[in-house]
Order: C-alpha cells, then sequence, then structure tokens
C-alpha cells in the first residue's frame, strides 16, 4: 500500500466543485491556478448526477441509484441518472487528461466516502442505507471496487501523476452523534459505533493503494478517528476549529498526517492580502509549539469548501490566492 503523502511545499489546492458547467474550462482553472496539487473539477450546475453524491454513485459496482423526488434512492439495474453520472465524469476526465499532458505532480480526485454516501442513498423502503449495516457493508464493498477502476482509469489517462483520492465526508461527525435526520425529518437514526466507522474507512483506505485525504466543512472533524483509519491527510475548514480540536490537529501534524486548511472564503468575497489569509494558521503552529520550518511542508492552503457556488472568475482568483498564500507559509513561516 502506498498511502504517505508528501505535500511538495507551498501547496494550494481545491475542493472539488467548481462553478458552471464547461469542463474544460473548469479542468484548465484546476490544473494551472493552484500550483501544487491539481484536482478532477466537479460541475453539479449540470444538474443530478454531476453533483458529488450522484458523481459517486455512478461509480458503485453491481449496485445502481436513480433520482426520486424524496432523493437519491437504489434501483435495479443502471438508468438514465447512472449513464448521466458516467457521461459526466468522462467529459471531465476527458479535459483533465487535455491538460495535464506531459504533467509530473499531484493529481487529486474526489469522491463521497462511504459513510457520507450511506446517510445520503435510500434503500427501496426509502431510509437511508445508513439503517441497515448489511447496506452499509454492500455499498462500502461496492464503492471500493468502483473507486479502484476509477484511480486506474485515471493513472492510464495520466501516467506521471501522482493520484490522491480525496473522501468527502460531511456527514462522518452526524453519522457517529446519531444525528442524521430518517425520511421524515421527525427522528434521527442512531449513532454508528466508532470502531465501526473506522474499520469501514479502513478498509477502503487500505485497498485504493493511494494517498487518501479525508474531507469535511462540518464543524468537529475526528482527526483522531481518520488518523487512525491510515488518512494520510484531513482536510476541513479552518474557521470552524475550536479550541477542543487544537490538541488533534498537533497530534496529526506531529504524526506526519498532511493539513488542508480551509481558509479562503468558497463563495464570491473581499480575498486579503495572501499572507494574511493565513495568519490565523501561523498562529496556531506557534501556540501548539510545532517547528516553523515544517509549516509549508505539512499545511496545504484551500477554500474553505467547494467553489460551486462561486463566480467563475473569483474560483479563478480564489485557487490563485490559495497557492500564494501557501508560498507565505514557506517563505514567513512565523
Amino acid at each position: 500500500m502506498s498511502n504517505d503523502l508528501h505535500l511538495p511545499p507551498a501547496t494550494g489546492t481545491g475542493v472539488g466543485s467548481m462553478p458552471g458547467t464547461d469542463a474544460r474550462e473548469a479542468a484548465r482553472v484546476a490544473t494551472e491556478a493552484p500550483q501544487g496539487i491539481a484536482f478532477l473539477p466537479e460541475l453539479p450546475a449540470r444538474g443530478p448526477g454531476a453533483d458529488m453524491t450522484g458523481r459517486t454513485l455512478g461509480l458503485l459496482v453491481e449496485l445502481y441509484a436513480q433520482l426520486e423526488p424524496s432523493g437519491w434512492r437504489f434501483a435495479d439495474r443502471p438508468g438514465r441518472d447512472t449513464r448521466r453520472a458516467r457521461s459526466w465524469l468522462g467529459e471531465d476526465l476527458d479535459a483533465v487528461e487535455e491538460f495535464t499532458q506531459g504533467y509530473a505532480g499531484h493529481l487529486k480526485v474526489q469522491a463521497v466516502g462511504p459513510w457520507t454516501l450511506a446517510a445520503a442513498v435510500q434503500t427501496r423502503q426509502g431510509e437511508a442505507a445508513l439503517r441497515d449495516p448489511g447496506a452499509c457493508r454492500d455499498l462500502a464493498g461496492s464503492l471500493t471496487e468502483g473507486l479502484a477502476a476509477h484511480l486506474a482509469d485515471v493513472a492510464r489517462r495520466v501516467p506521471g501523476a501522482q493520484v490522491v483520492l480525496q473522501l468527502d465526508e460531511p456527514s462522518l461527525t452526524a453519522v457517529l452523534r446519531g444525528q442524521v435526520r430518517t425520511a421524515s425529518g421527525y427522528r434521527t437514526y442512531r449513532a454508528v459505533d466508532r470502531a465501526v466507522v473506522e474499520s469501514v474507512l479502513r478498509d477502503v483506505v487500505a485497498a485504493v493503494d493511494v494517498p487518501v485525504v479525508v474531507h469535511s466543512c462540518a464543524p468537529e472533524v475526528p482527526f483522531a478517528l481518520l488518523r487512525a483509519a491510515g488518512a494520510a491527510g484531513v482536510s476541513f475548514d479552518f474557521g470552524l476549529l475550536t479550541e477542543r480540536d487544537w490538541d488533534a490537529i498537533g497530534e496529526a501534524a506531529e504524526a506526519g498526517t498532511a493539513l488542508f486548511a480551509g481558509v479562503v472564503p468558497g463563495t464570491d468575497a473581499p480575498l486579503s492580502d495572501p499572507p494574511g489569509s493565513v495568519s490565523g494558521v501561523r498562529a496556531l503552529w506557534r501556540r501548539l509549539g510545532l517547528a516553523p520550518g515544517a509549516l509549508g511542508s505539512s499545511v496545504a492552503v484551500t477554500p474553505s469548501c467547494g467553489l460551486a457556488g462561486a463566480t467563475p472568475a473569483y474560483a479563478r482568483a480564489a485557487l490563485a490566492h490559495c497557492a500564494k498564500a501557501a508560498r507565505s507559509l514557506v517563505d514567513n513561516p512565523e
């Protein structure tokens, strides 16, 4: 297994989603603007199947889903939604392949993780797969097999790339706390045991054989659990950290876990000077007593979450800003 992730100094990257519907323009920006880790963009404005959940459901092997008025639900066979999701993914891969000829750096692809997916897709009875441990196991197994094929395709298309997988798990904390609401909205599903959550994530991470970063833009990211599951990196909204998270951040940094700090607004907003955007990152690093010289190669700079809600011009500017802010962590770590 190759799950170590050594960040290039001054790494900026995106979270995944981009605005608009132009796959070629999104790919151009996602491969040129970050100047650290290029990424495969998602364009949810195209509609169902281009969103992160629909795209990931299209990757599943021998499991299918279709969009109902109540949300995504398992189906007996692949239908229009599956075909559309796969078609759009192919279009996005073609575009990224075009703009990465001769590329030899990191390339990040994103997919919804097993627990957020289990909270988002319904069984035929209309309740989330999260309710049924057997459905969760089947879903995780199908996802793992689909991810392996997807990653192999990316590696074939961009042979010089060091592929990184990002698992999006914004619902993970809610799954652990029993806060995912049922279809009626009046109750919540029972909390899933931490050992079970960790075990499933560990199995996925171990099977894909590339470095895995787990992303959540929700509060109270379970850093220790993700590290124990084998995640090489954790991506989070820096503005949502509280003092309760500090020790876990310090332990992750000391253990060599790559930290993807979301500090740049994900929707159109005035951008401060790049060093100012990461002033909080520097301050926390000092407070934790971590080596200043390690900051620029331990922390990547990202938007706080996806950029789907931004204008195209702002998305380009935000990614370029991330790169400049990351450079300032190298040039001026203290």
